[in-house]
Order: C-alpha cells, then structure tokens, then sequence
C-alpha cells in the first residue's frame, strides 16, 4: 500500500463500525471510531460505505457523528455524486473495509497497521484484581 498518498477508504457500518444489530445500531467495535479518527488525522477520507438508506442511514450518519466520525461522503463516490439508474453504484475508494471479506472482518488493530504500517498504541490490560492492583 502507498503510505505516502492519501488513501479513500470506504467502510462498513453494520458488523463493521458497529456489532451487527440491524435494523437497530449494535455496540461500537473495539477501537472502531479511535482508528477511524486516527485515519482521518491522517489525512485519510472516510466514505460510508452501507446497505442502509433512509432513516436508518440517517440513524447510523448521526451516531457516527455522536462519535467524532464525519464522512468525506455517504454512500458516494464523492459528496456531490447523485445517483443515476444509469451508472454503476460501485464507489472509487483506494481501501474497503467491511465485515463481509474472504474470511471475516479482521479487526481494527490489524486494519491500522495495514494502512498505515504501523503497530497501534493499545493500552495494556491491568493486572490484577478488578484492576486495581498492578
């Protein structure tokens, strides 16, 4: 992957950004929104990659944004592509991330270091009981 150029990534919501909870909004997944603002800090654009539409897209826009995630665009090429029955829905991104992949969604750790070659910074568990004691 070219780690010098800006990338398009275009992700997934359900089962992806969030735990699998359709038509309700599951659980964010582990570090999902940290690694996308870290993406994003970048320089990376985000596209909203989703089967949803309507009110539910809105629904899932919105929580995205409670979470400090806005997109480049929404189910778009670009944020003033309008849809034609006449054209492809197939979106020009660089990266697509999505639960459904050839053997399963792999994790956000593992996406970051792949995009970005780096080893994130995960905090380390405490030990001990509840924590309290290291």
């Amino acid at each position: 992957m070219n780690l010098n150029k800006q990338l398009i990534i275009a992700v997934d919501f359900d089962g992806t950004i969030v735990e699998d909870a359709f038509p309700k909004i599951g659980k964010p997944k582990i570090f999902a929104f940290e690694t996308l603002k870290k993406l994003q800090s970048k320089g990376h654009r985000l596209i909203l990659w989703t089967y949803r539409h309507g009110e539910r897209l809105n629904e899932a826009v919105k929580f995205c944004e409670d979470h400090g995630i806005f997109f480049y665009a929404i189910n778009n090429s670009f944020p003033e592509e309008k849809f034609s029955n006449d054209a492809s829905r197939k979106i020009n991104a660089d990266v697509f991330i999505d639960d459904r992949n050839i053997g399963g969604f792999i994790g956000w750790g593992k996406i970051y270091q792949i995009i970005t070659n780096e080893t994130p910074n995960i905090p380390e568990k405490k030990k001990g009981f509840l924590g309290l004691f290291k």
